[in-house]
């Protein structure tokens, strides 16, 4: 596998290693050794979403109990983003988007301090989350996917939000004890 550094401290760009032939391909998508030789945290939740197209899923992050996730799509493609979160880092409300696809089998990790959110491109998509930390419903935050000082240029005109997607606050509006130092 080739592992890439993103814009952001922590942020990964891994790209595994495909084996192709005239009847498809193969490539393991995960092995914890291989991860955890490469600095990678051990994970313990496995999540699976599927979407319809232009569903927007975020900005969510868990404070406490923060996730770090390594994400991919099996099935389908997604515009997926990313927002540094963390106070005290020099990148503070800056934004990263990358295409995840069936397709490019790119992979991103991304650690605690981000919020994170996508856009499914394709008719539909299957998203891949492994988490560093379990679901905690208590400690889900959200930054507004909207919020217009981050202005984030999703690729749909027509989003189809959860309710609870639609009243997140804007990342200047909420309170520092609920962001990452």
């Amino acid at each position: 596998m080739n592992i890439t550094d993103g814009p952001f401290t922590g942020l990964k760009i891994i790209e595994p290693k495909l084996f192709k032939d005239d009847r498809g391909y193969f490539y393991e998508s995960f092995q914890q050794k291989r991860y955890t030789d490469n600095g990678f945290p051990l994970f313990v939740q496995d999540n699976i979403s599927r979407s319809h197209q232009h569903v927007i899923r975020g900005l969510h992050y868990q404070l406490p109990y923060a996730q770090g996730k390594l994400v991919y799509v099996t099935r389908g493609s997604v515009w997926d983003v990313v927002v540094d979160i963390r106070l005290s880092s020099k990148t503070f409300g800056k934004w990263f988007s990358i295409v995840l696809s069936d397709e490019n089998k790119l992979q991103m990790f991304i650690p605690p301090g981000f919020a994170h959110g996508f856009c499914v491109l394709s008719e539909e998509a299957d998203f891949f989350y492994k988490c560093t930390e379990y679901y905690s419903p208590q400690s889900e935050q959200g930054v507004a996917w909207d919020d217009s000082t981050l202005n984030i240029n999703w690729p749909s005109q027509s989003p189809i939000l959860s309710p609870k997607d639609l009243v997140f606050s804007p990342l200047h509006e909420i309170p520092h004890d609920k962001l990452f130092t």
